[in-house]
């Protein structure tokens, strides 16, 4: 066999007829980089399940795109659940994560439990993702007990924008940094399966990504991360007045639905729809 050809082979990425927890390490252990979007309906994840995204999150910043409200917080369980089952119905590939809301995990490990119970029964999904680390080791200790899959969230997390009072970088600071590093290992170890660095400087996750063998990925978080995550309203261009440093647009479907929608009223106000063969 020739040279380049055992190149080609050695670089080939394995074919996910379904994605996995194991298989988003076994990618951190190939190299392979992990794509992961939000979506929050059937329809969106049917589109992105489709296009052989990795992981889908059922993020809680659907309180922000669906729900119009400024911060993830109002968003409550009912909600996410609802989100999560119709995301499930669409799916044949990824993997689905689901975001456990403000407030049902924080105060009480049994209640942190209680609502890892309902999002898997109720919704089917495959995982959960909380926020935290330190903090909130007995509830995922408690959650990976019952032997539900758990994805940890560390640098900015939104839901406590309020203690922060901004979405600036996190961890730029030695201390922050390091306290970071440890709550990255110690969710490693209650047995984590993967954790999302949001918003932290660039070396940082290098740094972070190096001493895990479980999968980061990265918001903002540079290029090092084992995987991405965006929204997805916010990659094909339906918001437009959120304008971070690592957001890339690889749409401008605001804008063009606009003017979709625009030039229906004006078929519908000139008469031109529906014309003869739009009807029967």
């Amino acid at each position: 066999m020739a040279q380049n050809q055992k190149q080609i082979m050695s670089t080939a990425k394995k074919e996910y007829k379904r994605v996995t927890v194991k298989s988003l390490v076994d990618m951190k252990k190939n190299g392979e980089k992990i794509s992961m979007l939000t979506a929050y309906d059937y329809s969106m994840a049917k589109i992105v399940d489709a296009a052989k995204v990795d992981v889908i999150l059922v993020g809680d910043s659907a309180s922000n795109v669906m729900a119009g409200h400024e911060t993830t917080l109002p968003i409550t369980l009912d909600q996410m659940i609802y989100h999560a089952s119709s995301v499930i119905r669409a799916i044949d590939r990824a993997l689905v994560v689901v975001d456990l809301p403000f407030g049902s995990y924080q105060s009480d490990p049994k209640e942190a439990l209680r609502s890892a119970i309902r999002i898997m029964k109720e919704s089917g999904a495959h995982a959960v993702k909380l926020e935290g680390g330190a903090e909130i080791k007995e509830s995922v200790k408690r959650i990976l007990a019952a032997g539900i899959p758990v994805m940890g969230h560390l640098g900015l997390t939104p839901q406590s924008i309020y203690k922060f009072g901004t979405y600036t970088v996190r961890a730029k600071e030695e201390e922050e940094a390091e306290k970071l590093m440890e709550d990255a290992k110690l969710l490693q170890k209650l047995g984590c399966f993967g954790i999302v660095l949001e918003k932290i400087p660039a070396m940082l996750t290098k740094k972070v990504s190096e001493n895990l063998t479980i999968p980061t990925i990265g918001i903002g978080g540079g290029k090092y991360a084992d995987g991405q995550v965006l929204v997805v309203h916010d990659l094909l261009g339906m918001t437009h007045e959120f304008n971070p440093r690592f957001l890339r647009r690889y749409m401008n479907l605001y804008e063009e639905m606009g003017n979709a929608i625009s030039n229906y009223v004006s078929d519908v106000k000139s008469q031109d729809f529906p014309n003869d063969d739009e009807q029967y």
